[in-house]
């Protein structure tokens, strides 16, 4: 499979909530996003302008210190992860992980490199960084044919 590879510069944050809300316009269950970025990087506003877009009328928290955030009430279902705070990947099972992987919802995964071998593999993972102006910067790369597929109609 050909990798699909979109970046985009200067990205102010409605302009960062837009590209979110685009996402999940295309988003199908079943979807898994990694996001990666420094703290700070705004990995989690993008995750609220995704979760936002698909109809969740509250706040959006980072599960920081929960793990996961459930969003059981859209449509597809979404589970927002954030590992930062895992120390093995293996606690993911103490938390059930296996459980969400089954259903057919929207994963999203923040710092998933601290999940690897207990988490789905990505259909698309997004690199996000700040600039010195504060706008961000964004890297959106497929590895799967859905993820692929959705760049595409992204770009």
């Amino acid at each position: 499979m050909e990798k699909t590879k979109l970046c985009f510069s200067r990205l102010d944050e409605p302009a960062l909530l837009k590209l979110a809300a685009k996402l999940a316009e295309l988003a199908p269950a079943g979807l898994v996003i990694y996001l990666h970025g420094a703290l700070g990087a705004g990995k989690t506003a993008f995750s609220r302008g995704l979760i936002q877009a698909l109809g969740h009328q509250g706040a959006v928290k980072s599960p920081t210190y929960t793990l996961v955030e459930p969003y059981t009430h859209l449509t597809p279902p979404v589970y927002h992860f954030d590992l930062y705070r895992l120390a093995e990947p293996e606690e993911l099972e103490y938390i059930g992980i296996r459980d969400y992987v089954e259903e057919q919802a929207l994963m999203l995964f923040e710092w998933p490199q601290r999940g690897l071998g207990y988490i789905p593999a990505a259909d698309i993972s997004i690199e996000i960084s700040i600039n010195r102006d504060a706008s961000r910067q964004l890297s959106l790369q497929s590895f799967s044919v859905v993820g692929q597929k959705i760049l595409a109609q992204i770009a």
